[in-house]
């Protein structure tokens, strides 16, 4: 299901950033930043050391907004909206910062946040959405900020809304590439994602005043440019922050494996079309909606099938590696207090399952896959 990339020519630089005495947050984060902020095409983005960390500053940084911004302030117990198929990572931070999951239903045609249900469950108490762009496919962001102008006139503010991207590095909405939309997009560059640092992430923001916060508050509040007297001992810190940063190392490894990515993820994009194709008049297979305003960077290919156990079963008796990739989040003890009929969630993950589609893949491998499923299960 997967594999980590990395670039061949990466153990000589990383050596040296090793050796150098400087392995912490240095010139080489500054540099892969501009990388990726020229790439997304979008000046306000900060490194992070993982996409769970780019959520949770993102919750934190609703807290305490700007007056000007026209978004709420966010207060513990308020809610946030989100889907409860995805990672923990995505909704544990919303926790952390306080905040109540109301649970949203799934689109059964593409695993994404269903928008008819998301608009139906905003209320007053909804300060906060958290959209999954599931397998990189993007979510209807246009849908969406209509979804949010409606809202806005009936309950009096607009939610803030919290794009994770960590399957999407390279997806693109009607064009452009996500980031670049308008809300806060938190991006992983874990170990098995098209794009690895071995860990770390990004996030982007909207506006200069997010990205200013969120500079200072990854590393303590503390602001590294500053001048000081004494290196150790910093001016007044006005809001406290965390450790949140990336690091020279882990920079290092990401700068090296960033000319590689184009040509990744269009291999995963490849793998995707070519199973959409083949796949689409197999008995007991569905594949799922493609939009024509949607190019996915197909970090994960997703079916539904028929009898779903028995399928798994089928693929490893084949030797071929499947899995849901993500329980829902729902199922898990801790958050029980939360929970609420998903009545296409119920069904959606009884028959979904994802099958190699990376770039590790030859044509034979996926040749391989595609002729195991057509026998039949």
């Amino acid at each position: 299901m997967f594999k980590v990339f990395m670039s061949e020519d990466v153990l000589a630089p990383v050596n040296e950033v090793l050796m150098s005495g400087y392995i912490g947050q240095g010139p080489k984060v500054d540099e892969f930043e501009g990388l990726l902020a020229t790439h997304v095409g979008n000046s306000q983005l900060i490194t992070l050391n993982s996409a769970t960390s780019a959520l949770h500053l993102a919750a934190f940084l609703a807290k305490r907004p700007n007056p000007a911004s026209g978004w709420p302030g966010i207060q513990d117990g308020d809610q946030v909206l989100t889907s409860a198929l995805t990672c923990t990572a995505t909704n544990w931070p919303m926790l952390a910062n306080g905040l109540d999951i109301k649970w949203v239903d799934a689109d059964p045609e593409t695993c994404n946040i269903d928008l008819d249900d998301l608009e139906a469950k905003i209320t007053e108490k909804t300060k906060l959405i958290t959209i999954v762009h599931w397998g990189g496919y993007p979510v209807d962001l246009d849908r969406l900020a209509a979804i949010l102008d409606r809202a806005q006139e009936r309950i009096g503010f607009r939610p803030w809304v919290i794009e994770d991207c960590a399957h999407a590095y390279g997806t693109r909405y009607k064009g452009a590439l996500l980031g670049n939309h308008g809300n806060i997009n938190c991006f992983s560059l874990q170990a098995i994602k098209h794009f690895t640092t071995v860990d770390g992430g990004f996030m982007t923001l909207p506006n200069e005043d997010l990205y200013h916060r969120g500079k200072l508050l990854r590393w303590y509040g503390i602001d590294r440019d500053a001048p000081k007297e004494d290196f150790r001992c910093e001016a007044d810190i006005s809001e406290w922050g965390f450790k949140f940063h990336m690091n020279d190392v882990c920079a290092t490894i990401g700068i090296h494996n960033y000319p590689h990515i184009d040509g990744l993820v269009q291999k995963f994009k490849n793998n995707t079309a070519w199973y959409d194709e083949v796949l689409g008049d197999v008995p007991g297979v569905t594949n799922m909606r493609r939009d024509s305003w949607a190019d996915s960077a197909a970090w994960i290919h997703t079916i539904k099938v028929e009898r779903r156990e028995d399928f798994m079963r089928h693929m490893e008796a084949c030797n071929i590696m499947v899995s849901r990739v993500h329980e829902r989040n729902d199922k898990h003890s801790c958050v029980s207090e939360y929970r609420a009929p998903l009545p296409q969630l119920d069904k959606l993950v009884d028959e979904m399952i994802c099958i190699p589609n990376g770039w590790w893949l030859s044509d034979e491998d996926r040749a391989y896959v595609a002729d195991c499923i057509k026998k039949g299960w």
